[in-house]
């Protein structure tokens, strides 16, 4: 370990390393949607799939000044499925209100009644006031009623814009911070629960979504998504266009492992053990671990006893974290792992024990 590294480290100071589990690539070939699609999976993984602002600010810089190119979402014929606003977040959204659900309104996006924790389906186009949310590199997280009367996607936008996201996920909907934000005057308010028939090329679950917002997505010939000047629009998948792909820098095993034994394997066929320093490489590496066959993904975290911390195997130290509890167990036997689904939270295990692994990929 590098002496100034070291340094940090007693200092309790973090080194904050950037880098990036997958790449864009702007193709400047005019493709319809499919074709687009078909190119990128026979180059790289697949069209472009964003799954938050940071995402969308590298793939604007990627395709900078282009206009109409092809991301990876596309609308299919089923019935929507309802959403959380904020990327990453899973399961049943209605267990929040006792599982009862309201998938057969015609609307597709939720508030909460003025008269208690009730929620109501209600036309995107009407207007509420809301509840941001901010979120920091810790998990933190720290609520902000907005008294302004907007659309849903208006909300979502303003939220997105100044903070981080409008309130998500039951966690959040039940957190005493968001009740004590909460105004206490008969206040209909917007959450961040939407139901859409998009999906990703690649079967990804990222919820989220940067339409413009004077621009409609509907139109029975409109089933494919662009970016154009910033923002997202519809149109015909028929249209050649220019189109970006991404190449993933991450490869889930699926094949159940020791700690040792899966550090060892991804070393010698890969790189290494994956390492995550940040909220927006959680999200990504989550996708992956969404589809292992064991209930855990081993992660490059483990516990030193020589240094007295946890410590990432490509030498970060840690300045993020997702533990399911505040303090995990710390002893010179145990590893990190994440949890398959929920929050996909990461579990202190010894390392004796074995499931599947993600690691990154060599540089080529």
């Amino acid at each position: 370990m590098q002496w100034s590294l070291f340094v940090l480290i007693l200092m309790g100071q973090c080194a904050f390393f950037t880098c990036h589990l997958y790449e864009y690539h702007f193709i400047e070939e005019y493709k319809n949607w499919t074709e687009a699609q078909s190119y990128c999976r026979d180059h790289y993984t697949d069209l472009a799939t964003v799954t938050d602002n940071t995402d969308m600010e590298r793939l604007l810089d990627c395709a900078k000044s282009r206009d109409g190119v092809w991301i990876g979402l596309h609308e299919i014929q089923e019935v929507g499925a309802w959403r959380w606003s904020l990327p990453g977040l899973e399961g049943s959204v209605w267990e929040c209100k006792g599982g009862q659900s309201d998938c057969e309104a015609d609307e597709n996006c939720v508030k909460l009644e003025d008269d208690g924790d009730e929620w109501e389906a209600e036309e995107c186009s009407d207007r509420n006031k809301f509840i941001c949310y901010d979120e920091d590199r810790k998990d933190n997280k720290t609520f902000h009623f907005i008294d302004k009367m907007e659309t849903w996607p208006q909300a979502q936008s303003y939220c997105r814009e100044n903070h981080t996201d409008l309130v998500s996920g039951c966690e959040q909907l039940k957190d005493p911070e968001f009740k004590q934000e909460r105004p206490q005057d008969e206040e209909d308010l917007w959450i961040g629960l939407f139901r859409d028939s998009w999906r990703w090329s690649d079967g990804s679950n990222s919820s989220f979504r940067d339409w413009d917002l004077d621009l409609s997505t509907d139109g029975d010939d409109k089933k494919c998504a662009l970016v154009e000047n910033g923002k997202w629009r519809s149109d015909k998948c028929d249209e050649k266009k220019p189109f970006v792909c991404y190449d993933d820098k991450l490869i889930l095993i699926k094949e159940k492992k020791t700690w040792e034994d899966a550090l060892n394997y991804c070393r010698h066929n890969h790189r290494d053990l994956v390492s995550i320093t940040n909220p927006h490489q959680q999200r990504w590496v989550q996708e992956r671990a969404k589809q292992a066959d064991s209930d855990l993904v081993w992660l490059g975290l483990s516990y030193s006893c020589f240094l007295d911390l946890w410590f990432w195997v490509n030498d970060n130290v840690v300045c993020y974290d997702k533990w399911d509890s505040e303090e995990p167990e710390e002893n010179c036997e145990r590893a990190a792992a994440m949890k398959k689904g929920g929050e996909h939270e990461w579990v202190s295990k010894f390392k004796t024990e074995e499931f599947n692994f993600i690691c990154t990929l060599k540089k080529v």
